[in-house]
């Protein structure tokens, strides 16, 4: 038995089948409902919709056959598929020199009728068939093997309708991340922070749990700007961004609250802890290089009371807490005493 030669196009083929992201994936009623469908108007008590891809025929509908995929070598469809623009039928295996001695046909399910109509993407490439096989030689009127590439074009444009509602979740998730992300820092941004915030404060009350939070504003960074320029000065924002990641825990999140300031979001953690975290972080940047010359910090820290009626008092605390540090002179942590509403 000799396999069928591979198609002219079957490397860009290949390329076509994968973007659909359609194999072994569980059923679809479209594609179910097409196999019985093309069963019923032909009369065979075996339909099926296939996909070719480098080694094998994978089933993506069935009905009246067992598994789920074939090897290529031996796939009726990997034929089909050679003219993408006609539906190839064989009246009788046996009498036909490509599958005489097919294990298909010399054994179960034993093949004898078999027309495959392709499944032809928009840029002509042919993924598998639409196909209906039977046990009994038979003959294809024209009217039925004309029913048969109309379902097929039906199931070809269901997998282009399935490829673009794929991808376009694909970008709308993507979207959605991006839209949680300072795009200069690649931290999390104020919309992703708020979020955050409401679902770390709801789980601080049900837990009875610490919950603090470290704000963080680069002394000076104004006169920075105007002694560098901004291209450094993004610089700056991007390498401090970095210096926060470091030391965090997963459950941990940093972001950047806008213009230098930075917040970052420590659930779990006590007034303590955090404490030595932010002079961990304050020494850090003092001793780091950025571009240009030095630059300190100051931080404010302050931890969820129940006493905070908005998640907007708690990082008001921490903001009162930073501005206690810049008077008391700067790269300094300073943490939120006596809480008051919109000081």
């Amino acid at each position: 038995m000799a396999a069928a030669p591979l198609p002219a196009d079957e490397l860009a083929r290949l390329a076509t089948l994968r973007k659909y992201d359609v194999l072994d994936t569980p059923p679809e009623q479209a594609f179910d409902d097409a196999v019985k469908l093309a069963s019923v108007i032909c009369g065979t008590p075996i339909a099926l919709v296939t996909l070719i891809d480098e080694s094998r025929q994978w089933f993506k509908a069935k009905i009246g056959l067992d598994g789920t995929e074939t090897e290529r070598d031996h796939a009726f469809c990997a034929h089909a598929i050679l003219e993408p623009q006609h539906v190839m039928v064989v009246p009788d295996a046996t009498q036909d020199p490509r599958f005489v001695d097919n294990p298909y046909v010399t054994g179960d399910p034993e093949v004898r009728f078999y027309a495959g109509a392709p499944l032809v993407s928009p840029s002509g490439h042919a993924m598998g068939t639409l196909c209906v096989i039977d046990s009994a030689p038979r003959a294809m009127a024209d009217d039925k093997r004309d029913a048969l590439a109309a379902i097929a074009r039906t199931v070809s444009a269901q997998l282009e309708l399935r490829r673009v509602s794929h991808e376009l979740s694909v970008a709308n998730d993507h979207l959605r991340t991006l839209s949680f992300i300072d795009p200069l820092t690649g931290v999390a941004n104020r919309r992703a922070l708020d979020a955050r915030l409401n679902e770390e404060i709801a789980r601080a009350a049900r837990h009875d749990a610490p919950l603090s939070l470290l704000m963080f504003d680069i002394d000076h960074f104004k006169s920075y700007n105007d002694e560098f320029g901004h291209v450094l000065g993004d610089d700056v924002l991007l390498c401090f961004a970095e210096l926060l990641r470091m030391d965090i825990r997963q459950t941990d999140l940093v972001a950047r609250f806008g213009g230098e300031e930075f917040v970052v979001l420590l659930p779990e953690t006590t007034e303590e802890g955090a404490r030595m975290l932010a002079e961990r972080y304050r020494a850090r940047v003092e001793s780091t290089n950025f571009p240009g010359k030095k630059i300190t910090t100051s931080i404010g820290l302050a931890v969820w009371q129940p006493r905070f009626e908005q998640p907007e008092q708690f990082i008001d605390a921490a903001d009162q807490a930073l501005y206690a540090a810049k008077r008391a002179g700067r790269n300094r942590v300073e943490v939120a005493q006596e809480f008051h509403p919109g000081h």
